[in-house]
């Protein structure tokens, strides 16, 4: 086990060298849609690539997620075959989001050879969605935004 400040360490390492290894910039919250993001995220067990969905209007929320839904054959065919969605997602910190995600599991942070294989996922699985997205924004944001 990791001391707090070594898993600390280990965690400004770790994201240094992806930025390293693929120094390119990410969309994340520069979706044009208030309150929705795209999201790196690693841990001890797995590493995700994850777009969430978090307008405080459940009605807003639910719009832009069933836009995303209606494109989920697209996006599995051409773009992410593995992808998980969530309409009711629980954080940790009990707020309730939409959630797109892709998950390859085995994979460990604390575990440096583990790195290119994770670095490898998020580029490709991140890369893939920013694509989707891109090409599909218009459609995705075009939503009634009278509630």
């Amino acid at each position: 086990m990791y001391s707090k400040e070594e898993t600390q360490r280990l965690k400004r390492e770790f994201w240094i060298a992806f930025a390293e290894k693929y120094p390119r910039k990410w969309m994340l919250y520069d979706t044009k849609i208030k309150d929705a993001a795209f999201k790196f995220y690693a841990d001890n067990k797995k590493a995700q690539v994850i777009m969430e969905i978090e307008p405080r209007s459940d009605h807003k929320r639910f719009q832009y997620f069933e836009k995303m839904e209606s494109l989920k054959n697209i996006l599995r065919e051409e773009h992410i075959k593995d992808l998980v969605f969530e309409r009711h997602f629980i954080l940790e910190n009990g707020k309730e989001v939409s959630r797109i995600w892709a998950e390859k599991t085995g994979l460990s942070m604390n575990n440096r050879q583990h790195w290119d294989a994770v670095f490898e996922f998020f580029n490709d699985h991140m890369d893939a969605f920013e694509r989707f997205f891109n090409e599909y924004s218009d459609y995705i944001m075009d939503i009634d935004l009278n509630e």
